[in-house]
C-alpha cells in the first residue's frame, strides 16, 4: 500500500515545478526570445550551435541537438548543432592531456567560428569548463546563449551585450533544469516556427 507522504511528496513535486514554470514566464520570455533571433541569424546564416553542460545539463545539451538536427515536432530540413560532451574519446583525452576545464574550450576553439552560436547550460553558472568554453567562443566571435539558474554565477559576468543570459529564477538545481528544457523547447518550437510558419491547428 502507498504511504500517503510519499505519495504527497511527489505530488509537491510537479506543484513546485508548475508554479515555478508559471512565475518565471513573464520574466524568461524576452530572454527566451533574444535566444531565438541569435539562432535565427546564426541558422541562416549557415552557422552552427556547438552546446555543453555537465551531468543532467549535457543531457540537456543533447536533447536540444537532437531537436535542432532531428527535428523538433515539424518536418523540416536539418539545422547544424553538436552536443560537446557526446564524443567521450576526443573528451577524456582533453581530460588527461590538459585539464577537465579545458574540455569545451578546445571543442569550441577547433569547430567553433564567427557566426555560430555557443549554447552553455549549467544550474549554478560556476563550472569552469563552462566558463573557459565561453572565453573561447569570445576569441572566435560567437555569440553566446547562457542558460544558467542561482542568479548565474561567474558565468554572468563574462555574457556581454551581444550574448543572451537566460537565468532560471531559483535555487534548487532540479527546478533549474525542469525550467531549461522547457526554454529550449520554446527555443526549438520558435525557431521551426519563424523558418516554417504558425502551424496550422489540427481538431481530432
Amino acid at each position: 500500500m502507498m504511504r500517503p507522504m510519499l505519495l504527497q511528496r511527489i505530488e509537491q513535486h510537479f506543484i513546485d515545478s508548475a508554479d515555478l514554470k508559471y512565475q518565471a514566464a513573464q520574466a524568461l520570455s524576452k530572454p527566451i526570445a533574444a535566444a531565438v533571433q541569435a539562432l535565427m541569424v546564426c541558422v541562416t546564416s549557415g552557422g552552427k550551435v556547438l552546446a555543453c553542460g555537465n551531468g543532467g545539463s549535457a543531457a540537456a545539451a543533447q536533447h536540444f541537438a537532437a531537436g535542432f538536427v532531428g527535428g523538433f515536432e515539424r518536418e523540416r530540413p536539418e539545422l547544424a548543432a553538436i552536443a560537446l560532451a557526446t564524443d567521450s574519446a576526443t573528451l577524456t583525452a582533453i581530460a588527461n592531456g590538459h585539464a577537465f576545464s579545458s574540455v569545451f574550450s578546445r571543442h569550441v576553439r577547433a569547430l567553433g567560428g564567427s557566426g555560430d552560436v555557443l549554447l552553455a547550460i549549467s544550474s549554478n553558472g560556476n563550472c569552469a569548463n563552462l566558463i573557459d568554453a565561453i572565453q573561447a567562443a569570445h576569441e572566435r566571435e560567437m555569440v553566446v546563449i547562457g542558460l544558467t539558474g542561482h542568479g548565474g554565477g561567474k558565468m554572468s559576468h563574462l555574457l556581454g551585450d551581444t550574448d543572451v543570459h537566460i537565468c532560471v529564477p531559483h535555487e534548487r538545481p532540479a527546478r533549474i533544469l525542469e525550467v531549461q528544457i522547457l526554454a529550449l523547447h520554446c527555443m526549438c518550437d520558435a525557431v521551426d516556427t519563424q523558418l516554417l510558419g504558425e502551424q496550422e491547428e489540427t481538431t481530432p
